[in-house]
C-alpha cells in the first residue's frame, strides 16, 4: 500500500497510519457492526470510503504542517490559512452517491447513495447533517454537488491506492443495494402507517448505519493512538448467556423467603422466566413497588438473550442516583466483567480529541444508562452519542420507570422503540408499578393535531399479550397481594407552610421510629432538615438526601440509615425524589408532598417495603406551598399534582394505588399535556421535531417528496436532522457534571490534575463518575463566577473547590465550610 499519503500520525512516537490501512480497518470494523442488521456491505463501503477526501495533496499539506512532518513533495501545496481544516469528507460521499444514483428506475439507488452519502459527509460534524434547512433549501444536494476545487474527489481519485479503488467499485454494486432495499422495502410497504412514520423510520435507518461508522472510525483512530486498547475490545465477540444464567439461578435458589412479600417476589420471578421464551417485541411487566422487579427483569432478559441469540442487555433508568445500586446488584451476581455503567455527565459538551478517544462504546454484554443517554444517542447533537445507536439493535431493552419518560418525548420515543423492535431486532420490557397510557388502546382517545392525526404518529406496537404478569384481573389481584400501605391525602386549603409541615413530621416520627418525608424540590427538603434541626432532632438521627451530594455521599448516608433501620434506632429522612425509585429501604411512616400519582406510589414503595409490620403502614400526602411560579418551573410536577388530586377525589376511600386508580391519573395527565408529545420547537414554523425528524411536512420543498411518491419513486430523506440535534433536550435544564471533594473524591482530583496519561485518565474518569454533581445552567453560571469551579486541564472536566461542598447539603453555591472541617 501506498505509504506517502498518511490518514493519522501517533502523537507518542510520530509512527504514521496511511489512508489506506485506515480506510481498509475501519471498512472490517463497520462492515462487522452493521452485518447484525445484515448490512454488512453498506458497512464496508461507509468504511472504505469516509476517509477518501483525505487522498487530497490539500489534506496531507494540512496534516504535514499540523504534525510537523516534512515532505518536499509538498512544499509547493498552499498551506490552509490559520491552520483551518480541510473538507475531506465530502469527497467520499459524492463517490458514493453518484455510484449508486445510478441503479434502479425508481429511484432505489439515489435513496440508498443519499442514505450512505449523508453518513460519510456528517462523520466530522455535529452528527448528520440537514437534508432541509427551515427555509426549504436543499442542503444534502447543495454538499453533494460541491464543487471539486473544493473536494478534490478527482484529485483522490488519481491519487488512491488501487486497492481501494477495486474494492469500492465491487462494493458499489448491485449486492450492496438488494441488501439495502430488504430493510428499506419493509419499511415503505408497511401496513397502517402514516407517512410521517414511514420517513421517521428511514431516518433511523440512516442513523443505526451513521452509528456503526462514527464508531468504526473511533475505534480504529484510538487503536491506532493506543495499541494497548485493542486487548480490551469484544467486537467480535457473543456473550455466553448461560453463563450468566447459572449465575443468577444459583442465586435465586439460594434466596430464603423471609416474609410472605418474599414468596410473592419468588412467584413473579417464576412468571418472566416463563415469559422470556416469548417472540420478539414490545412487552410491559408491570408489579408494585417492592415486587422485585430488578432481579425479575435480569432473569427475562437473560433467558429471553439466550433464546434470541442476542449480543447485549440494555437497561436504561430514568435517575442517575439508582444506577449505581441497581448495576452493583447485578456486578455482585455475575462479576465485573459483565456489566458497564454509562451514566456520566463528565464529558465536555465540545468533546476534545482526546476525550472523544476516551468514550466508550458499550462493549460489555450489560450495560446500565440512563434515559437521558438513551434519547440524546437518537436525537442529539454531535457524534458521541450516536455510538450507542448500533448496540441498541439485536439486543434486550429494559426500561425501568417508563412513566418517567420527558411528554415532550413521548412520540419521538415511541417510533424510535417501535423501528428497534420492527427493523433493528431488538426486544423492549416497559417496567414500572405505574403504567403510563403509550399503546394504541392508551392514546388514541386523545385529541388530535390540527393537520395530522397525532396519536396515529407515536403508538406504540405491542407484541401479542404483551403484559408479562397476565391479563388485569391478575394484576389487580398482584397489587391486592403486595397491598402494604394506606394513603391518606391530608389536604390544607392553601397549602402546608413549612413550620406545619415540620410540626407534622415530628408528630409522626413521636409514634414511629423511622419516618421520611418526600419533597419535590431541594429548597423544602433543607428548609425542613432546618427545621427539624432547630427542634433539637439528633444529629446522628436525621438525615438530608438531594442530588447536591455525589452518588458515592449518598451511599453512605444510605449505608448509615440502614444500619441504623436494622439495629432498630431512630431514623428521620428528609429527601428529594431520589429516594423513591429503586432504593431499598423501609420506613415505619411516609409524608410525600402532593405530586404525580405516579411518584406517590413510588414513594410509597419506601413504606413497609417487606411486608415486615403488622397491619398496613402510614402514607401521608400533603399539598405543600410550592413556588407561584411552579407551573414555570416544574410543569411535571405542576400538572402531576392537579391531576393527582382529581382521581383522590374520584377514589375517596378506596386504594389509590390500584391499577384502576393509575390508569385514570394518566389518562387526565396525558390528555391534558397531548399537544407537547411531539416535541414543539419554540418559534418554528416549520413544525415539531417529529416533523422535522420525518416528513417535514412544514417545510416548502417537502412537497416534491410527495410528487416522487406519486410517481411511484422511492422517497429521499427530507429531515432536518443537525437543527433537530441542536433544538433537542431530554430535559429542559441540561445539567453539566462537576466533580466533587468528597471523601476519595479529592485524591481523585488531583490524580487528574496530574500529569495527562491516557490509560490512567480513563479509569480515573470511570471512577469520578460516583465523585459528580449534576448542575444546572444558572448554578454553573454562578459557580464559575464565583470561581468555585476549575477546569482540568483542557479537558473541558471540572472540579468543585473544597469550600463549596458539605457534609449535609453536598454542593453549595456559596461557601459553607471551612477546608479542614469539609469530609471530616
Amino acid at each position: 500500500m501506498n505509504t506517502q499519503y498518511i490518514a493519522h500520525v501517533r502523537q507518542a512516537d510520530g509512527a504514521k497510519q496511511s489512508v489506506a490501512t485506515h480506510l481498509f480497518e475501519t471498512a472490517a470494523i463497520a462492515k462487522m457492526l452493521a452485518a447484525k442488521l445484515n448490512l454488512d456491505l453498506a458497512g464496508e463501503l461507509l468504511g472504505l470510503m469516509h476517509d477518501f477526501g483525505k487522498y487530497s495533496l490539500k489534506f496531507q499539506k494540512y496534516i504535514h504542517d499540523a504534525t510537523g512532518l516534512h515532505n518536499p513533495d509538498l512544499d509547493d501545496e498552499e498551506s490552509t490559512p490559520n491552520g483551518s481544516k480541510v473538507d475531506h469528507s465530502t469527497a467520499g460521499a459524492q463517490w458514493v452517491y453518484r455510484a449508486l444514483r445510478k441503479f434502479g428506475a425508481q429511484g432505489q439507488g439515489e435513496l440508498c447513495g443519499q442514505v450512505l452519502g449523508l453518513c460519510i459527509a456528517s462523520h466530522h460534524g455535529a452528527g448528520l447533517i440537514d437534508c432541509l434547512d427551515d427555509e426549504g433549501n436543499v442542503v444534502w444536494q447543495k454538499r453533494f454537488d460541491k464543487d471539486d476545487a473544493l473536494t478534490h474527489l478527482s484529485e483522490c481519485e488519481q491519487n488512491a491506492d488501487l486497492a481501494v479503488a477495486q474494492q469500492a467499485n465491487k462494493l458499489a454494486d448491485k449486492a450492496l443495494l438488494q441488501q439495502m432495499l430488504a430493510p428499506l422495502k419493509a419499511i415503505l410497504k408497511s401496513e397502517n402507517q402514516s407517512h410521517t412514520v414511514t420517513e421517521f423510520y428511514l431516518g433511523c435507518f440512516t442513523r443505526f448505519l451513521f452509528s456503526c461508522l462514527i464508531d468504526a472510525d473511533r475505534i480504529n483512530s484510538a487503536d491506532f493512538e493506543y495499541e494497548h486498547h485493542k486487548s480490551l475490545r469484544r467486537l467480535s465477540e457473543k456473550p455466553d448467556w448461560q453463563q450468566a444464567i447459572d449465575k443468577l439461578e444459583s442465586k435465586l435458589a439460594a434466596f430464603e423467603a423471609r416474609y410472605p412479600i418474599d414468596e410473592i417476589r419468588q412467584r413473579i420471578s417464576k412468571v418472566c422466566l416463563d415469559r422470556a421464551s416469548d417472540p420478539q417485541g414490545i412487552y410491559t411487566l408491570t408489579v408494585p413497588t417492592g415486587g422485585g422487579k430488578t432481579l425479575a427483569s435480569l432473569r427475562y432478559a437473560l433467558h429471553h438473550a439466550k433464546q434470541h441469540d442476542l449480543d447485549r442487555i440494555i437497561y436504561i433508568i430514568p435517575y442517575t442516583s439508582i444506577i449505581d445500586q441497581n448495576a452493583h446488584a447485578v456486578r455482585e451476581i455475575l462479576g465485573e466483567e459483565w456489566v458497564l455503567e454509562h451514566h456520566s455527565n463528565l464529558d465536555p459538551e465540545k468533546q476534545s480529541w482526546q476525550n472523544k478517544l476516551l468514550s466508550e462504546n458499550w462493549d460489555k454484554p450489560i450495560v446500565f444508562t440512563t434515559m437521558v443517554q438513551f434519547l440524546d444517542a437518537w436525537f442529539g447533537g454531535g457524534t458521541r452519542g450516536a455510538r450507542h445507536i448500533h448496540p441498541m439493535t439485536n439486543s434486550v431493552l429494559i426500561f425501568d420507570e417508563i412513566q418517567t419518560l420527558p411528554v415532550k418525548c413521548v412520540h419521538l420515543f415511541c417510533n424510535t422503540l417501535n423501528w428497534l423492535t420492527q427493523f433493528g431486532n431488538s426486544s423492549a420490557v416497559l417496567c414500572t408499578a405505574t403504567q403510563p397510557l403509550l399503546d394504541e388502546s392508551g392514546l388514541e382517545k386523545f385529541p388530535q393535531d390540527d393537520q395530522n392525526k397525532v396519536c396515529a404518529n407515536g403508538l406504540l406496537k405491542l407484541a401479542d399479550n404483551a403484559e408479562i404478569m397476565g391479563k388485569n384481573a391478575d394484576i389487580a389481584r398482584l397489587f391486592d397481594d403486595l397491598s402494604r400501605v394506606e394513603v391518606c391525602f391530608n389536604e390544607k386549603v392553601g397549602g402546608w407552610p413549612v413550620d406545619e409541615a415540620g410540626e407534622f413530621l415530628l408528630e409522626q416520627f413521636q409514634t414511629a421510629s423511622s419516618c421520611l418525608f418526600i419533597v419535590n424540590t431541594k429548597k423544602w427538603a433543607q428548609q425542613l432538615y432546618q427545621y427539624c434541626q432547630q427542634h433539637d432532632v439528633p444529629s446522628e438521627v436525621l438525615f438530608h438526601l438531594s442530588t447536591n451530594q455525589c452518588a458515592t455521599h449518598r451511599k453512605d448516608l444510605f449505608a448509615r440509615m440502614k444500619q441504623r433501620l436494622q439495629a432498630k434506632l431512630p431514623v428521620l429522612c428528609v429527601s428529594t425524589q431520589l429516594i423513591e425509585a429503586g432504593v431499598d429501604i423501609s420506613m415505619a411512616y411516609v409524608i410525600r408532598a402532593l405530586g404525580g400519582l405516579d411518584s406517590i406510589a413510588q414513594a410509597a414503595g419506601r413504606c413497609n417495603r417487606h411486608g415486615e409490620k403488622e397491619g398496613k403502614g402510614k402514607v401521608w400526602v400533603l399539598n405543600l406551598q410550592e413556588p407561584d411560579n411552579l407551573a414555570k418551573l416544574l410543569p411535571d410536577i405542576d400538572v402531576g399534582q392537579q391531576q393527582a388530586a382529581r382521581v383522590f377525589r374520584d377514589f375517596a376511600g378506596q386504594d389509590i394505588l390500584q391499577p384502576s386508580a393509575m390508569e385514570r391519573y394518566f389518562e387526565y395527565y396525558f390528555y391534558q399535556r397531548s399537544g407537547e408529545m411531539t416535541y414543539h420547537v419554540a418559534n418554528s414554523t416549520s413544525g415539531s421535531l417529529l416533523d422535522w425528524l420525518s416528513n417535514n411536512r412544514h417545510n416548502v420543498y417537502a412537497a416534491k417528496n410527495d410528487k416522487r411518491k406519486q410517481n411511484k419513486q422511492y422517497p429521499l430523506l427530507m429531515q432536518s436532522f443537525k437543527s433537530a440535534g441542536r433544538a433537542f433536550q431530554a430535559i429542559d435544564a441540561p445539567t453539566r457534571a462537576v466533580i466533587v471533594p468528597y471523601g476519595d473524591g479529592k485524591e481523585l482530583i488531583a490524580q487528574l490534575c496530574g500529569e495527562y496519561d491516557p490509560k490512567q485518565f480513563y479509569r480515573l474518569l470511570a471512577q469520578a463518575q460516583r465523585f459528580s454533581v449534576n448542575v444546572f445552567p444558572h448554578v454553573w453560571d454562578k459557580l464559575l463566577k464565583e470561581e468555585a469551579i476549575r477546569p482540568i486541564a483542557d479537558t473541558g472536566i471540572y472540579y468543585l473547590k473544597e469550600p463549596y461542598y458539605s457534609q449535609e447539603y453536598g454542593l453549595a453555591v456559596d461557601e459553607v465550610a471551612p477546608m479542614d472541617f469539609l469530609n471530616a
